[in-house]
């Protein structure tokens, strides 16, 4: 069986794959099968993550940027895709700070672009910071501010 493959197409169908491989005594196979498995599961969780901390970064660039566009659905997208990479986070171990850390200028790099896509003006930040992203309170007050 091409085990990448499958892994990468269903892990439903790989995990399937490696019952059968042990059933029919095939250990070897198995491990295979569940190495694969494995790998391909890290990727998808690291995907996920990446989705989230670039849509978390955007909204933070997008706040800084637009002060009088902020609003209660920003603060909410904030809150959440916080929440959703600390519960990955919670979910699975592996994907530590150290992780995040290694995603961060890259994720930086499309929020920034997806940043001026919807703003239509430049972004002119070269970085931003853990703490922007991850612990700043974002409110919406009546002056706009934060």
């Amino acid at each position: 069986m091409d085990w990448q493959k499958t892994a990468v197409e269903s892990h439903y169908l790989t995990a399937v794959g490696v019952k059968e491989a042990l059933e029919a005594g095939d250990i070897y196979e198995a491990l295979q099968g569940i190495d694969e498995l494995i790998d391909a599961m890290r990727r998808s969780e690291q995907r996920a993550v990446r989705s989230q901390l670039v849509r978390l970064m955007t909204h933070v660039l997008k706040w800084q940027a637009q002060p009088t566009h902020r609003s209660p659905s920003w603060v909410a997208t904030i809150n959440h895709a916080r929440q959703e990479i600390w519960d990955s986070q919670e979910e699975t171990p592996s994907l530590t700070d150290d992780v995040i850390r290694e995603l961060w200028e890259r994720c930086f790099q499309r929020a920034k672009q997806q940043s001026e896509d919807e703003t239509g003006q430049p972004i002119t930040r070269t970085s931003i910071s853990w703490d922007e992203v991850f612990h700043t309170r974002y409110r919406v007050r009546p002056d706009s501010s934060r």
